[in-house]
């Protein structure tokens, strides 16, 4: 056999061998689509099943599957799951001290019905930093109403600023799961891309917030005083927090502006804390962290003692735990609250983030199988060929599993799994920017197959068309519109 027929041969292998291993990606992604959306499966379980298909149409061992998913699992805890559980505390804390309802009466309080929208997206900008997505609605959706009734505003003008700010955050900015899980995948440096994040977050936000909001509310003409007592509670979801509701609501459900607070409880908080200290507790781990990326960007000694304190203290974990250790003292103890009152506080925001981690748990098992299987490689090699951005790739993919799946953090996972192997040989400012394509890929047109969809439905007191109006196009605006920014950055840096 001559030379040319032994390397047609050769050729003819590894495209079959490349095709086997595209088809076993594509079926373990269909497995996660079809068990979330059809079977109603949880997607815990969905990604290990699909991870075991993928695994095993790809010709790996059953016992090999099972080491590589293991080994993923273990590893994407490690990595993200402390972050997630500190930032959950921050939050808790936040919301239970009356810090949240501090941060939110101080900034509407100086601002006329033309400053609003603006107050509110950033309002959700700043408690968007700790708080998740479902979380941050609970505490604003009562004050979004409220101050829609008492300043007689269409309801859209406020609602998506708030909206589009907590979305935009969570999708892009560390610490939530999206983007941590997504910098560990594609070994991004996370100060640099929380800097990043943050540009790109801020046009975005003021894009798809208040000027997007003016075109909403005249597809969407809700007033909150038809809807205010309709909506203070979605059914089968849970009431909001004293301290965000008792102010706005009766007994009833309906608005009123002579509800007393009830007393606090023994050892809670008895008083409000200040602006300055709630905001200092939220921001703390940001700035911590944005010190850090900016130390290791200007000082080029690696034997400096500055650089070596900014990068310790600017370390997530680090940053998160002394915003904690912050938080117990302005956000508990100065507002009148007891030890055993913090502890129960910080405490509460950990149930709620078990399944998050879990499905960021499998998701980094998914990644890691699909990895040792040799998808990525196949996929960096197809990328590279066909000159295609890796940032479009990114965000395409992204927005496939979005819309098959109605799951962001799926979604980030999923893509930044695949593309772990076109993002090897990329610097770290490219390395950034790929984690907030698929950021923004993964928020794309939200529809009835997406919790948040439902969330906002129900809470909105909204239609099914009038939540593909609003909702569904700010967050396919929000995709659009963030990366786009993301490009514009790439040719800058």
């Amino acid at each position: 056999m001559n030379p040319q027929t032994l390397l047609l041969a050769e050729s003819a292998l590894t495209d079959a061998s490349n095709a086997q291993l595209i088809i076993a990606a594509l079926l373990g992604i269909a497995t996660v689509v079809v068990l979330i959306v059809w079977a109603k499966m949880h997607p815990f379980i969905s990604l290990i099943l699909g991870a075991a298909v993928m695994g095993g149409v790809a010709g790996v061992a059953p016992l090999d599957i099972v080491a590589s998913f293991t080994l993923g699992f273990g590893a994407t805890v490690g990595a993200v799951g402390l972050l997630i559980a500190l930032g959950a505390m921050i939050g808790a804390i936040l919301a239970d001290s009356g810090g949240s309802d501090t941060i939110v009466d101080t900034i509407i309080g100086r601002v006329g019905a033309t400053g609003l929208p603006w107050a509110m997206a950033a309002i959700a900008a700043i408690l968007g930093l700790p708080l998740f997505f479902e979380v941050g609605v609970v505490l604003l959706v009562p004050v979004v109403l409220l101050v829609a009734v008492k300043l007689d505003v269409p309801l859209m003008r406020v609602g998506i600023p708030a909206l589009a700010g907590l979305s935009i955050l969570h999708a892009l900015v560390p610490p939530h799961p999206g983007p941590l899980v997504a910098i560990d995948n594609l070994g991004a440096d996370l100060g640099l891309t929380l800097l990043l994040g943050l540009v790109v977050a801020i046009p975005t936000l003021i894009v798809c917030g208040p000027l997007l909001a003016r075109a909403i509310e005249v597809w969407v003409p809700a007033r909150a005083s038809a809807l205010a007592g309709a909506v203070a509670v979605p059914s089968g979801q849970s009431p909001a927090p004293a301290a965000a509701t008792a102010p706005n609501s009766g007994a009833s459900g309906q608005w009123s502006d002579d509800v007393m607070e009830p007393p606090p409880p023994s050892g809670a908080s008895s008083r409000r804390p200040s602006f300055l200290a709630a905001v200092l507790c939220v921001t703390l781990p940001v700035v911590l962290m944005l010190a850090r990326a900016i130390a290791e960007l200007t000082i080029e000694n690696e034997d400096s003692t500055v650089l070596k304190t900014l990068v310790f203290i600017g370390t997530p974990s680090v940053a998160l735990l002394a915003a904690v250790l912050v938080s117990m003292w302005f956000l508990g103890f100065r507002t009148g609250m007891d030890r055993k009152h913090v502890e129960k506080s910080l405490g509460s925001g950990l149930p709620a983030i078990a399944s998050i981690l879990l499905i960021v748990a499998a998701g980094g098992g998914f990644k890691t199988v699909l990895v040792d299987a040799g998808v990525g490689n196949v996929i960096g090699d197809w990328a590279e060929g066909s000159g295609i951005s890796v940032l479009l790739l990114g965000w395409l993919v992204a927005v496939g599993v979005r819309l098959a799946t109605g799951s962001a953090t799926v979604a980030t996972i999923t893509a930044s799994g695949i593309v772990s192997g076109a993002a090897a040989t990329l610097g770290a400012p490219e390395l950034a920017l790929l984690v907030l394509a698929i950021g923004c890929g993964s928020v794309f047109f939200s529809h009835v197959n997406d919790a948040g969809f439902w969330l906002v439905k129900e809470y909105f007191g909204l239609t099914v068309g009038q939540t593909i109006k609003s909702w569904s196009v700010m967050e396919t605006a929000i995709s659009v519109v963030g990366l786009v920014v993301v490009l514009l950055l790439n040719l800058v840096i």
